[in-house]
């Protein structure tokens, strides 16, 4: 699948957005920035919801969506579209919003419906009425209409906003589950970094209508010239293979290079990658190693950066594998280990997540 490559400007009242670049054809790419950027007004100007300047031009997969010369409609755009709120057709049962997106499909290509009813797990919910549901359960048939209408892409619009963490887990454990099967790509709008760090593997960051930076997540999220390496939830995003299993202990050991990062028990076999977050507020430094440690992962790592958060804290970017970690540390750990660029150190982790399993 192509990239989609977009050059766009968009006037809405006092706000203005601008957008110029590529976007990934594969994979899911993170839109993230917050409340009032326009990420959901990029999303809508790209899938022909909102009307762009003259002058922008949009393509997709060798096909021109906006030009001078021309605009494609939304539903030759070939998107697949979930909003926050699940606009479901209330005088239809879940099969029966199911079968309408089946019976309008793009293209005969695509998952069948059985194969989305298991992956959203929609068995029990097929005879209800859709005011029978929970916002939950009507957000997951919302993504099955979407995929039924076998689009070329799927925009996610916060599709979590209004969920308890419950549902909102459940959603995005189906989400990572269509990752594994679809070769779908994806663009997911929000503003939460761990719906981010769990499904997106690059990202767009939004400011005041522009973008801010864009490249892969890992990158992104640990660089200290961004916002998000010093939000009080900046956390890393790192790569490890795994090594194998110790059910004994009811933990996997990963392999970062030479290392080990241990990790409470995961699917896989040796050999398979795993995503990884690890929090910024879960790192402490230590110049040598402790011998008498609680915390199974210790490892060496050498500082790359240092920025002030403010008067009392700090974050500092580390080197671990040719990965980036962060650490937050008070002004005063700082000074009394003397830390600085190019210092060798070791990174104590208190809790690693698992992204992917």
């Amino acid at each position: 699948m192509s990239d989609l490559l977009v050059s766009l400007q968009l006037e809405r009242g006092q706000f203005e957005l601008g957008f110029e670049g590529v976007i990934s054809g594969t994979g899911t790419t993170g839109i993230i920035g917050p409340s009032g950027c326009g990420k959901t007004t990029l999303l809508k100007a790209l899938a022909g919801l909102l009307p762009c300047s003259d002058e922008s031009l949009i393509s997709f997969d060798n096909r021109a969506w906006q030009s001078p010369q021309d605009a494609l409609p939304t539903h030759e755009r070939r998107v697949g579209f979930v909003f926050q709120s699940a606009h479901l057709f209330p005088h239809l049962t879940v099969q029966g919003n199911l079968g309408f997106a089946e019976d309008r499909a793009h293209n005969p290509e695509g998952p069948s419906q059985q194969q989305v009813v298991e992956w959203l797990q929609l068995d029990d919910l097929l005879d209800r009425a859709t005011h029978q549901l929970s916002r939950g359960q009507q957000q997951r048939v919302a993504i099955a209409r979407a995929l039924l209408s076998h689009p070329d892409i799927l925009f996610l619009d916060e599709p979590l906003a209004n969920l308890d963490r419950s549902a909102r887990d459940h959603i995005l454990t189906c989400l990572q589950q269509l990752q594994r099967e679809l070769s779908i790509p994806m663009l997911y709008v929000s503003h939460d970094m761990d719906e981010i760090s769990r499904l997106a593997e690059h990202l767009l960051i939004m400011e005041a209508g522009r973008i801010l930076a864009s490249g892969p997540a890992a990158e992104l999220t640990a660089q200290l010239d961004l916002p998000l390496a010093r939000d009080s939830r900046a956390n890393a995003i790192l790569h490890a293979q795994l090594h194998q299993h110790h059910p004994e202990d009811g933990l996997s050991e990963l392999s970062l290079g030479e290392y080990s990062l241990w990790v409470s028990h995961c699917q896989g076999e040796p050999g398979s990658v795993h995503r990884v977050q690890i929090a910024a507020r879960d790192v402490s430094l230590c110049l040598t190693p402790p011998d008498d440690s609680s915390m199974l992962n210790i490892l060496p790592a050498t500082i790359l950066e240092l920025a002030e958060l403010d008067q009392h804290q700090m974050v500092v970017q580390l080197e671990i594998d040719h990965q980036l970690l962060l650490a937050r540390l008070t002004r005063r750990s700082v000074n009394r280990l003397q830390l600085s660029a190019g210092k060798a150190v070791y990174a104590q982790i208190k809790s690693v997540a698992l992204l992917s399993d």
